[in-house]
């Protein structure tokens, strides 16, 4: 019988979120176990009551040193293994885990009690996480991603709805956003041509168009408002603050990226725009449409294009308002 176990998180927002039925499978298959939940987006699932304690497991080595000692007190016999990565395996050995579950590959098979074979051919991200998770429990049922929505009377709900009348949009208005960064890398952001006039086609509709991003997003945002009359709240949010900002959305516009999948498992409607990457992995799911434009190079999987762009290029906004519409008319 399991009685304490620890689960790595994902190092990434929309694996974090990907990774939310499996951590409901083995909280619904182990209910007497006492189960921590480490990983950099940890807090976003405080609320979901997947674990009995949530440890940020910062990305920064020097960080993470200082961090291993409160997991490694946990004294966990268990250690459920997401990253594929060889220092997570390395860390289960320092927390003092002696079942170490995760994939095996190459470089760290030999360190893992129960080294899982990757599936060939490899499957969606949220379907291996279940099948590292069935190793120990019956997978549960869902296959789709879902998270509690911030109550509207919450101080974040409150906060989000002051960053939107400070960024100039009035309170009754239907509000689109659209996220104009990646992590990844560029190769995933669709051009600024088209994402102007996205946000043009959104004003005409008599909507409002909302830039968002991170704070390296912010000259773009910027620079896509002014051209646009769009409001722009890039840089200006937090990552604590993210679901009751996509509560306060209509839809949402992006690349595969992280808030894609966030805002889908809290039921905000998205388009998620696929260029270098394949849908079939890591599409987000729930209320979301996947747009891709053809190309013979894609996916490609690179961060940057060493061309012209075609298969982000070729979205045009007219596709993409088209899909947006059909989301926000099966809301209604």
């Amino acid at each position: 019988m399991l009685r304490r176990v620890i689960v790595r998180l994902p190092n990434w927002l929309g694996d974090t979120v990907m990774a939310v039925p499996a951590l409901r499978a083995l909280r619904d298959g182990l209910p007497e176990a006492q189960i921590l939940l480490a990983g950099p987006w940890a807090t976003l699932l405080a609320r979901e009551q997947l674990g009995d304690a949530v440890v940020v497991y910062p990305r920064g080595w020097r960080s993470r040193i200082a961090t291993a000692d409160t997991v490694r007190a946990f004294d966990a016999d268990t250690a459920v293994l997401l990253p594929n990565s060889v220092e997570a395996v390395l860390a289960a050995v320092y927390w003092g885990a002696r079942r170490r579950l995760g994939f095996a590959t190459a470089a760290r098979g030999f360190l893992l009690s129960d080294a899982v074979p990757l599936p060939a051919p490899r499957m969606h991200q949220i379907d291996e996480y279940l099948r590292l998770i069935a190793e120990l429990v019956v997978a549960a049922p869902g296959r789709a991603p879902r998270l509690r929505v911030p109550d509207p009377d919450t101080a974040e709900r409150g906060e989000a709805r002051r960053l939107f009348v400070e960024a100039g949009v009035p309170s009754g208005i239907s509000r689109v956003g659209i996220h104009v960064g990646a992590a990844y890398g560029s190769a995933k952001v669709w051009v600024r041509e088209r994402t102007v006039e996205f946000c043009r086609r959104v004003a005409a509709a008599g909507r409002a168009a909302v830039v968002l991003g991170a704070a390296r997003d912010a000259a773009l945002a910027a620079d896509v408002a002014e051209s646009s009359a769009a409001a722009t709240l890039a840089g200006r949010d937090r990552p604590e603050l993210l679901p009751a900002l996509f509560a306060e959305l209509d839809a949402l516009v992006c690349g595969d990226t992280g808030v894609a999948h966030l805002a889908a498992a809290l039921g905000t409607p998205v388009a998620a725009l696929f260029g270098p990457t394949d849908p079939g992995l890591t599409a987000p799911r729930g209320p979301v449409s996947v747009i891709r434009h053809a190309v013979p190079c894609a996916p490609c999987f690179y961060r940057t294009c060493p061309i012209d762009h075609p298969c982000m290029r070729e979205i045009t906004a007219e596709t993409v308002w088209r899909e947006v519409d059909a989301l926000l008319a099966r809301t209604v």
